[in-house]
C-alpha cells in the first residue's frame, strides 16, 4: 500500500490526519526523556522511570520496526474553554475527557487501518493509543503532523492543539514525510499562562507542578501550594493549549463521541462532592475521569470548593468531613478553613479527638495555625 493510499484510507475512517516517519533512525527526544526522569520531573509516575530504557526509541521496544504511520484525531472545543474559569461554583474538566475516552474509538480504527495495511503489504504492524512505553508526540513531530511547542504538546499549523495521536508501527519501509519546523518564535503564551508556573523553561515542563497531573495522576493529598492556584480544574488543566495563538486554525471535532456531555461541561460542584462511589462509577461510565476513582475526584472538587468563594458551598463540605475516605476528609478540612476560617476553628477541637488519620489531623492542625 502506498503512502498515498494509506493516507486516504485513513481520512475515510475517519482521522484527520495521517503522516509517516522513520522508527529506526536516531533521535534526541530519548536523551530529553533520560533528563526528564533524571531530574525527577516525572513524579509519582513511576512506570516512566521503569519503562525508560524501552520508552527511549521505538526499536528499543520493537526492534523490526522499520516506519512508524502517525494518525491523528480533532478533538477541538467548540469555544475558548478560558471563561469557565470563571464559573467558581463549577468544576472545569479538561476539554478532553468530557466525553468518550479517546483510547477505545482511537485504537478502534487504528485497527482497522492495520488490517487493511496487512491484507496488502503482508508486513508486520503493533498499534499504540498512548497505552504502551512510546513516545507519540516526537513521533508525530518527526513525521511532520506538527511541532512539540514550548508547552511540550503538538502544535499543527493546521489544526491547533486540539489533537488526539495514535502510532502503527510496521516493519514496512515506507516513504517518509518531512518533518515539521517550530514555529513557536518569540511567543511565550502558553508558558505565561501557567498558574503553577510548571515550565522550568521553553520546551521543558515539571510535571510536579501541573495540575494535569496534580488531578489526575497525583494520588495522596495535593500539596498546599498548589492548591489555590488549581481554581475550579477538577480533571486536568487546558490553560496552556487553549491560549496557543495557532488554534485560530483549530476547528470544532466532527466526531460526536468528542463533543461535551451537557452534564460535563460546568458541572455544579455542590453535585460532585455528593457523590458516592457507585454514583461517581455511573455518572463517569466509559469516560477517561472513572480511572482516578471517586476520592481522587472529590479531593480535587473540594479543593475547586475550597477556591470557590461561595459559603453557600459549605454544607458539601461538612458532610465530606466525615467521609470514609481519609483522602477526602483531609481535603474537605481545608476547604472548611478556606470558606469559613473561625467556623472551622470551632470544629476543629471536636474533629481532632476523633480522628485518627495523620493526613487528616495534619490537615487540621494546619488550619488552626492559619487562624491564629
Amino acid at each position: 500500500m502506498r503512502p498515498a493510499a494509506l493516507k486516504s484510507l485513513a481520512a475515510e475512517i475517519g482521522f484527520t490526519d495521517v503522516r509517516i516517519c522513520r522508527a529506526d533512525e536516531a533521535w534526541a527526544a530519548g536523551e530529553r526523556l533520560a533528563e526528564f526522569v533524571a531530574e525527577g520531573r516525572h513524579g509519582s509516575m513511576a512506570w516512566m522511570e521503569e519503562t525508560l530504557e524501552r520508552r527511549q526509541h521505538p526499536t528499543s521496544m520493537w526492534p523490526d520496526a522499520k516506519s512508524a504511520v502517525v494518525v491523528a484525531m480533532n478533538y477541538g472545543p467548540d469555544a475558548d474553554p478560558l471563561p469557565l474559569l470563571e464559573r467558581k461554583s463549577e468544576g472545569v474538566i479538561s476539554v478532553y475527557a468530557q466525553n468518550t475516552d479517546y483510547h477505545d474509538l482511537i485504537k478502534k480504527r487504528l485497527k482497522q487501518l492495520a488490517r487493511a495495511f496487512v491484507a496488502e503489504t503482508g508486513a508486520e504492524v503493533k498499534v499504540f493509543v498512548d497505552t504502551a512505553p512510546l513516545m507519540e508526540k516526537p513521533l508525530a513531530a518527526k513525521a511532520g503532523m506538527g511541532w512539540q511547542g514550548k508547552h511540550t504538546n503538538l502544535v499543527s499549523r493546521e489544526h491547533g492543539s486540539w489533537l488526539f495521536l495514535g502510532v502503527m508501527l510496521t516493519t514496512a519501509e515506507l516513504d517518509a514525510d518531512v518533518a515539521e519546523t517550530d514555529h513557536c518564535g518569540s511567543c511565550r503564551a502558553c508558558l505565561d499562562i501557567c498558574p503553577t508556573q510548571a515550565f522550568p523553561g521553553p520546551y521543558q515542563i515539571d510535571a510536579r507542578r501541573c495540575i494535569s497531573y496534580l488531578t489526575i495522576e497525583h494520588k495522596g493529598p495535593i500539596p498546599v501550594e498548589f492548591r489555590p492556584m488549581m481554581g475550579n480544574r477538577i480533571y486536568g488543566c487546558d490553560d496552556c493549549l487553549a491560549v496557543c495563538p495557532w488554534n485560530k486554525f483549530a476547528a470544532t471535532a466532527q466526531e460526536a463521541a468528542f463533543h461535551p456531555r451537557a452534564e460535563l461541561k460546568g458541572p455544579l460542584l455542590s453535585e460532585l462532592a455528593a457523590l458516592d462511589d457507585t454514583d461517581f462509577r455511573q455518572v463517569f461510565t466509559a469516560s477517561p475521569i472513572k480511572r482516578i476513582g471517586r476520592d481522587r475526584f472529590v479531593r480535587n472538587v473540594l479543593i475547586a470548593i475550597g477556591n470557590s468563594g461561595d459559603a453557600s458551598l459549605l454544607p458539601s463540605i461538612e458532610t465530606c468531613l466525615t467521609d470514609a475516605s481519609p483522602l477526602v476528609r483531609g481535603m474537605a478540612v481545608w476547604a472548611f478553613f478556606r470558606l469559613a476560617p473561625d467556623l472551622a476553628a470551632e470544629r476543629a477541637a471536636s474533629f481532632l479527638a476523633g480522628e485518627s488519620e495523620e493526613n487528616v489531623r495534619a490537615e487540621w492542625a494546619d488550619g488552626l495555625d492559619r487562624t491564629r
